[in-house]
């Protein structure tokens, strides 16, 4: 298998449930967004829409990053993408939630003070910050109460829904990303940071 990356978001959670829960052999191929590579005719023939992450399987080729987590999930049988069906409308549930909700607002936050820093884009815009702050709030305060009485978002278990909706979490600080107000999502957090790879989930290049 060979997984296209990039040190960005959306591959970061396939390289953290690689590194830290799957531990499959995948090679890795590095995507400079920086220089273009996504969007030139190589990568573009394997991705069409020039994005990462990308998993090539022999002849399949899955792109998304929550669908490439279920689908190695799946593979080796580990409960990332949990075998019951309950669960794994629970675990499609935050998928939506977060791609609608949450990213917007933590990868507003990132894109204003992380990305932006790494590409000399300029600086934090004000009134982004403001909006993104607004809505981390409201969707933190969610995510708190459903987090108060349980270890993880869906069971009793890891599951790729936790990678998914966490995998801002670990730039809070340089994104000036208010966790500490929501002492649940941080102890969840934490247990994330527990786990070897968690805060360094990218391979060697």
């Amino acid at each position: 298998m060979k997984l296209y990356y990039c040190d960005v978001l959306a591959p970061r959670k396939v390289c953290a449930a690689l590194k830290t829960v799957l531990k499959l052999p995948v090679e890795y191929v590095y995507v400079d967004l920086g220089k273009g590579e996504n969007r030139k005719p190589p990568y573009k023939a394997i991705n069409p829409n020039g994005k990462v992450p990308t998993l090539v399987d022999g002849e399949r080729t899955i792109t998304e990053a929550d669908t490439i987590l279920c689908y190695l999930s799946d593979k080796v049988g580990a409960d990332l993408w949990p075998s019951d069906k309950q669960r794994q409308f629970d675990v499609m549930s935050w998928f939506s939630w977060n791609a609608q909700h949450f990213l917007r607002a933590t990868g507003g936050l990132y894109f204003e003070y992380v990305i932006k820093d790494r590409y000399n884009l300029g600086p934090a815009d004000p009134a982004e910050v403001e909006q993104a702050l607004a809505e981390f709030r409201r969707c933190g305060k969610l995510l708190d109460a459903h987090l108060k009485e349980r270890k993880w978002l869906v069971g009793d278990r890891l599951s790729a829904a936790d990678i998914s909706v966490a995998v801002t979490l670990p730039y809070a600080a340089k994104a000036h990303m208010p966790v500490d107000e929501f002492p649940a999502m941080r102890r969840w957090h934490d247990q994330l940071c527990a786990m070897d790879g968690w805060l360094d989930p990218f391979p060697q290049r």
